[in-house]
């Protein structure tokens, strides 16, 4: 189905990219390796930031694009690395090294899938390989700074450890932040109006109210209060504002807008999104790749877990070699034949579509 050239090639440059260090917000060095890699394979490739991308060789503007896109940051290392994590041995079939699981062995799976058929002419739809930035804080310069300059895709692939299995939904995400006013007074006597309190009377809600709808794929919008805190120094002063931070997962079931129209309907204190970039993704079931999955055997799944994937706005699916569970862990790995599994499943996941 696939030469044996591309899997070493992937493994290579993944040794290459483990062996420099690629924070996120400093990921030049893997940047270039990325693009000389391309280069060397004849693949005209555009760069934005630290952001590489490439399209098929005979892409026809007509046609839909299927975007493949993973990322080439890290976190940094776990203090618990008993390995040096920039430092890619291979033992027992398993290649260590920071970023080898999240998301490295995606990342190469996906260009050597991309190269398999670089050059295919004929194909129903374009491919666009996009390896990008800042994944790991959900910043500003990594996939969503180069969405306006891409082929806008019919369909993504984003590459992250699912043990190859599908994620056909993953949940958003909504930050609140949250101000309750009340009156300054001295706690001694009956003066002014707690915002504390009236504070924990919303966060009482917000612990307590379940929105109605439940995503098949993702279970219920999930609501965390994280942080409390009041503008108070002294012990005898009634607060006259108290803050709170709330985590909302959201899913597939409603739009961030529709939760924060909700919310705000139900509470007294102030509340202001951070942001409404991270939104949550579905692919439908019947969907020609979702079908080509469960011919493949694999399991579909919601993942509670944000990606680059909440910032494409296309029809997209979560899949990659790995595991999730590795991910940000100490000795960080990733076996090599997964990425054989990597390449043959993005290849056949392909392969029923163009």
């Amino acid at each position: 189905m696939w030469n044996q050239a591309h899997y070493e090639d992937a493994v290579q440059l993944l040794k290459q990219l483990i062996a420099t260090p690629s924070f996120s917000k400093e990921e030049q060095g893997t940047a270039l390796l990325l693009g000389q890699f391309l280069a060397e394979k004849g693949v005209p490739y555009q760069q934005h930031l630290n952001n590489i991308w490439a399209v098929n060789k005979h892409f026809d503007p007509a046609k839909p694009t299927i975007l493949l896109n993973s990322h080439h940051d890290t976190v940094k290392p776990n203090p618990q690395y008993t390995r040096d994590p920039f430092s890619p041995d291979v033992v027992d079939g398993k290649l260590y090294g920071l970023g080898s699981n999240d998301a490295g062995g995606c990342l190469v799976s996906l260009l050597a899938a991309f190269l398999h058929f670089y050059e295919q002419e004929g194909m129903t739809y374009n491919i666009v390989v996009a390896i990008t930035a800042e994944e790991e804080i959900s910043g500003v310069n990594g996939i969503e700074s180069i969405l306006h300059v891409l082929p806008p895709p019919a369909l993504a692939i984003v590459g992250e450890p699912t043990k190859t299995d599908l994620a056909i939904a993953e949940k958003g995400l909504m930050v609140l932040d949250c101000v309750a006013h009340g009156r300054a007074g001295h706690a001694a006597r009956d003066e002014g109006e707690n915002a504390l309190y009236k504070a924990m009377d919303d966060i009482n809600w917000f612990r307590t109210f379940r929105f109605p709808k439940v995503s098949e794929a993702l279970g219920p919008v999930k609501m965390s209060v994280t942080v409390v805190q009041t503008s108070n120094k002294a012990h005898n002063v009634v607060p006259a504002e108290c803050s709170f931070v709330v985590d909302v997962r959201a899913t597939d079931q409603y739009t961030l807008e529709e939760m924060l129209e909700i919310i705000r309907s139900h509470v007294q204190c102030e509340v202001k999104p951070r942001s409404m970039r991270m939104r949550p993704s579905f692919i439908p079931k019947d969907h020609p790749l979702v079908q080509a999955g469960l011919r493949l055997g694999k399991q579909l799944y919601g993942s509670p877990t944000t990606s680059d994937q909440a910032l494409i706005p296309a029809t997209s699916v979560k899949v990659g070699p790995g595991d999730s569970a590795r991910s940000h862990t100490a000795d960080e790995f990733v076996y090599l034949e997964e990425i054989r599994q990597g390449i043959d499943t993005y290849i056949k996941l392909l392969s029923g579509l163009i």
